[in-house]
C-alpha cells in the first residue's frame, strides 16, 4: 500500500462536504449497537455474549485502560511502515481477521466476503473451524489472500487429519489450533434462547464438505434436508472438541502437515514454554474473547509475561478485547507481533457485507497509523518503548 491508511479520514471529510455521511460509524461502541439491529437474536448472543456473567469480556476491555502511550512526537518525521511478516505470510499491517464462526448467518456472502477484503487490503485472515462456507469455498473466493485455518481438534483424529490436509491443499498458510474451547462454555444468553446453531447444522461448512464426516451421516436421507442437517448436527456434537488433547498432539500434527502450527488460547508463560518445546511455530495469547471461561485472566494482562517467556523464539500474536487501532497499538507495544481483530469485522459484515468489513478494517488501520504518527513511532519496535503502565492502575505486571 502506497498511501496512508488514514486517507480514510480525509475521504470521510470530503464526502461530508458533499452531504454524504458514512453508513457505518467509526466509533466501535456505536458499531456494536448498530450491528445488533442487523443480527438475529440467537447469532447476536452467540457472537457478542460472554461466558457466565460476562466478567471476562469486561476484564478484556478494562485491561487496555491499565496502559498508556508516552508520545515522543519529534520522531514522527521518519517514514512509517506497518508491513510485517508473520510465519512467512507478508501482510500490509500487523492486523489479522480473527476466526469467527457462523458468518454466513450475519450476511449471505459470509466468510468469503471477509477473506476477499482481507486479501484486497493485504491483510491475513484465520478462517474459523465453524465457518458457514467450506475452507475450499473461502480459498476459492479469495485467491492469493493470506489465509490461515483455525482447527478445533475433533475427537475423531482421522477427521482432524483430513481437514488439515484439505487446508494445506487449498493453499492455507498456517494451522491455528485452538485449545481453550473443546466444549462450549456456560453462556446464559444462548441458554435463555435455547440456541445452539450447530445442532441446526449451521456453521458446519468445512465439516459438511469433508468426505469422512459425510460418510458417517445416514445415507438414506436427502442431502441438505432438515433431517440430514439435524443428523449432521448430532454427529458434530459427537466429534467436536478433543477433551483428551495433550501436548504430544502438536508433535503428531507436525507429522501430518508441514505448515506452521500455532497454538491459540495461551495465557500462562509456562504453557508458552511447553508449546515451543513441542515444536509449535507461534502462540496466540487469547481467552477466546471472554466467551469460554468467566473470571479468566484478561488476555492483555497475560500478554507481557508470555512475551518475556518466549523471548523472540517464535511469534506471539494476541486477541481478545481488541476494538480499535489504539488497542492494537497497546498490544503491539506490549510485545505482540500481530493482533487479531474479531467481533468488529463481523459487525461490519452484518451491516454492509464486504464494504462493512472494509470500513471497519480501514478505520482500525487508520487509527493505528495515526496513533503511531502522533506518538513518534515509525515501527512496531518503537511502540515497545512508548507504552507504560497507567498511574494508579492495577495492570502493568
Amino acid at each position: 500500500m502506497t498511501e496512508s491508511w488514514y486517507a480514510v479520514r480525509d475521504e470521510v471529510f470530503a464526502d461530508g462536504l458533499r452531504g454524504r455521511l458514512p453508513r457505518l460509524p467509526g466509533d466501535p461502541a456505536r458499531l456494536e449497537e448498530l450491528a445488533r439491529q442487523y443480527l438475529p437474536a440467537g447469532l447476536w448472543s452467540f457472537v457478542a455474549g460472554g461466558a457466565g456473567g460476562g466478567r471476562t469480556v469486561m476484564a478484556n476491555r478494562a485491561a487496555f485502560d491499565a496502559w498508556e502511550i508516552v508520545p515522543r512526537p519529534l520522531g514522527a518525521g521518519r517514514a512509517l511502515s506497518l508491513v510485517t511478516d508473520v510465519l512467512g505470510t507478508s501482510v500490509a499491517a500487523p492486523v489479522m481477521l480473527a476466526p469467527i464462526g457462523l458468518a454466513g448467518l450475519a450476511h449471505p456472502d459470509g466468510e468469503a466476503a471477509a477473506a476477499r477484503v482481507a486479501g484486497q487490503l493485504g491483510l491475513a485472515m484465520a478462517l474459523s473451524n465453524s465457518s458457514s462456507l467450506s475452507l475450499e469455498e473461502v480459498a476459492g473466493a479469495a485467491p492469493g489472500a493470506g489465509l490461515w485455518f483455525q482447527l478445533h481438534p475433533p475427537r475423531d483424529e482421522e477427521l482432524g487429519a483430513s481437514i488439515v490436509r484439505r487446508a494445506q491443499k487449498a493453499g492455507y498458510r498456517a494451522i491455528v489450533v485452538t485449545v481453550d474451547s473443546w466444549t462450549r462454555g456456560w453462556r446464559p444468553a444462548d441458554l435463555d434462547l435455547g440456541y445452539d446453531p450447530f445442532l441446526r447444522g449451521q456453521g458446519m461448512g468445512t465439516f459438511l464438505a469433508d468426505p469422512l464426516f459425510t460418510a458417517s451421516l445416514p445415507q438414506d436421507m436427502a442431502v441438505g434436508s432438515q433431517p440430514w442437517l439435524a443428523a449432521a448436527g448430532a454427529r458434530w456434537r459427537e466429534v467436536f472438541g478433543h477433551s483428551g488433547l495433550r501436548w504430544d498432539y502438536f508433535e503428531q500434527l507436525g507429522e501430518i502437515t508441514d505448515l506452521p502450527i500455532l497454538i491459540k488460547g495461551i495465557v500462562h508463560p509456562d504453557d508458552a514454554e511447553e508449546a515451543i518445546a513441542r515444536g509449535v511455530s507461534g502462540v496466540v495469547v487469547s481467552n477466546h474473547g471472554g466467551r469460554q471461561l468467566d473470571r479468566s485472566v484478561a488476555a492483555l494482562d497475560a500478554l507481557p509475561a508470555v512475551v518475556r517467556q518466549v523471548a523472540g523464539r517464535v511469534p506471539v500474536l494476541f486477541d481478545s478485547g481488541v476494538r480499535s487501532g489504539a488497542d492494537v497499538a497497546i498490544a503491539l507495544g506490549l510485545g505482540a507481533d500481530a493482533v487479531l481483530l474479531g467481533r468488529p469485522w463481523l459487525y461490519g459484515l452484518a451491516i454492509d457485507g464486504a464494504e462493512g468489513v472494509r470500513h471497519v478494517l480501514r478505520c482500525v488501520l487508520a487509527e493505528l497509523e495515526l496513533t503511531m504518527v502522533m506518538s513518534g513511532a515509525a515501527t512496531v519496535g518503537d511502540l515497545r518503548h512508548l507504552v507504560r503502565p497507567a498511574p494508579g492502575r492495577a495492570g502493568g505486571h
